[in-house]
């Protein structure tokens, strides 16, 4: 890939504040948006504009055609079916429609249990959190290793025939650790239990195959895969979707409508009531080909050459301690750290103040393993494929430079 020509096709890396450039390093918590993905919201808005499903006039005509398409580009995405993808707002929705209507279908009794990591983010902790009140289900977390990978042995240990759900995270958002999803699938099913991944974090930056991994589900988010906010993916296998009660009611997911019942659309409608995000939807698909057209392997093999780089220049820094497996091959393109001498917050603004840097900090929606290691929170680099090696050089520098003032 040539990196400097992509670079050009982000508005955002043109900008530069107080004369120096903006290095972005907050990925994990959204992408930039390359110029083609802007122009289909633009298009959307200035020469169609028209709800989808709704009339048979031209522009609506348009309208449903580029946001059906945009659901067929996804799918293929991860070898789905078509009538497999339902848009959501984001993975955190994913997750609760989910857990409604599996929780709607009776699916969970009391005594059940469902099987998490302790890195998991909060969109899929809260919502089994929910069932544990509601059905007195049990909420079982497998640990980490002490290099934060998944304890593989205390997975095997804590899932039971009582187990109804493993949902774990394919790629951790703090911690970086890449899961075995694959043979995670494998136990769980061997268990009779269904299969959530969580793809947020790894849905932008690797190829993905449901067909290969074997998920029952599988949720991940547009805006950090370089479309719009406000549009995510929840992928069902088409047997579960068609068992599963829909989680919203209204316009558009119905097939008829009577005074005292109701029918309900064919897939993937059945699952996106109303007046659905149609220019996110339309834009995703754009944001789809710009990665497809680079290719997800040529962008994984990046990134992996940016996490080495990244973990050899951080280790250099004083002061400053790692919380990762400071190994590409297990974990993704992020790098969470904190310092004992200055507080994350105080870092992530020092960054931004001096040299336009822009990181994450505090508890990055995993407050029970972060705080863990650290009760003020940590500090975050994200690394996606526009980032470079001398924007990781600078980080370095500038980290260092910040610590040796202010750190002491």
């Amino acid at each position: 890939m040539n990196i400097e020509k992509i670079r050009e096709d982000f508005p955002l890396l043109q900008l530069k504040h107080k004369g120096k450039p903006i290095i972005y390093f907050d990925n994990a918590a959204t992408s930039l948006k390359p110029q083609p993905v802007i122009d289909a919201v633009n298009h959307y808005y200035s020469e169609i504009t028209a709800n989808v499903h709704r009339g048979v006039h031209r522009m609506s005509e348009e309208s449903s055609k580029l946001y059906e398409k945009s659901h067929k580009k996804a799918g293929q995405l991860i070898n789905a079916k078509e009538e497999e993808i339902i848009f959501t707002k984001n993975t955190t929705e994913s997750f609760n429609l989910l857990m409604y209507s599996l929780f709607m279908q009776g699916f969970f009794e009391k005594g059940d249990e469902i099987l998490v990591s302790a890195m998991e983010h909060h969109s899929n902790i809260v919502p089994w959190q929910f069932l544990e009140k509601r059905v007195e289900v049990k909420l079982n977390f497998v640990e980490l290793n002490n290099d934060y990978t998944l304890d593989m042995q205390d997975l095997e240990e804590k899932i039971s025939g009582k187990t109804k759900l493993v949902s774990i995270m394919h790629a951790s958002n703090t911690v970086a650790t890449i899961t075995p999803a694959k043979e995670i699938a494998k136990i769980a099913h061997d268990h009779n239990s269904l299969f959530a991944l969580d793809a947020a974090q790894s849905a932008p930056h690797m190829p993905l195959d449901v067909k290969k991994i074997n998920p029952d589900f599988l949720c991940f988010s547009a805006h950090k895969m370089l479309g719009p906010t406000g549009i995510g993916v929840f992928y069902a296998k088409k047997e579960m979707l068609e068992k599963m009660p829909p989680f919203l009611y209204g316009g558009d997911m119905i097939h008829t409508v009577k005074r005292h019942s109701s029918t309900w659309n064919r897939l993937p409608y059945k699952f996106e009531a109303g007046t659905p995000n149609i220019a996110g939807g339309i834009a995703f698909g754009a944001a789809i080909d710009y990665l497809q057209k680079l290719g997800m392997q040529n962008i994984e093999r990046h990134e992996k050459e940016l996490t080495k780089y990244s973990l050899e220049k951080m280790q250099e820094v004083e002061d400053i301690e790692l919380f990762c497996p400071k190994d590409a091959e297990k974990q993704g393109a992020i790098v969470m750290f904190g310092s004992k001498n200055m507080e994350a917050h105080d870092l992530a603004l020092a960054l931004d103040e001096a040299d336009n840097i822009a990181i994450r900090s505090g508890m990055h929606c995993a407050e029970p393993l972060v705080s863990k290691l650290d009760s003020e929170g940590l500090a975050r680099a994200s690394f996606y494929l526009y980032n470079t090696e001398k924007e990781i050089d600078l980080f370095a520098e500038s980290l260092q430079k910040i610590l040796s003032v202010f750190g002491k």
